[in-house]
């Protein structure tokens, strides 16, 4: 059975939001064990870098695969 489009999108916003929840907490965790100090409002802006930079990867790549296809 194929994924409504519906939960397609449902699917992909949970991966995003779980993905930029974990990252925060990743780093959070992470950098002050290299000694890294980022206030809550940096891990925020942070997090989102990179889920931006993730999300345009994922598209491009999704995108690139489809003229293989």
């Amino acid at each position: 059975m194929r994924q409504s489009h519906r939960m397609s999108a449902v699917e992909a916003v949970t991966n995003v939001l779980v993905g930029y929840g974990l990252a925060v907490l990743t780093q959070m965790l992470v950098f002050p064990l290299f000694g890294m100090v980022a206030s809550f409002g940096d891990n925020l802006l942070i997090g989102l870098i990179f889920t931006v930079i993730s999300l345009v990867r994922a598209y491009g790549l999704r995108r690139l695969f489809e003229l293989f296809r």
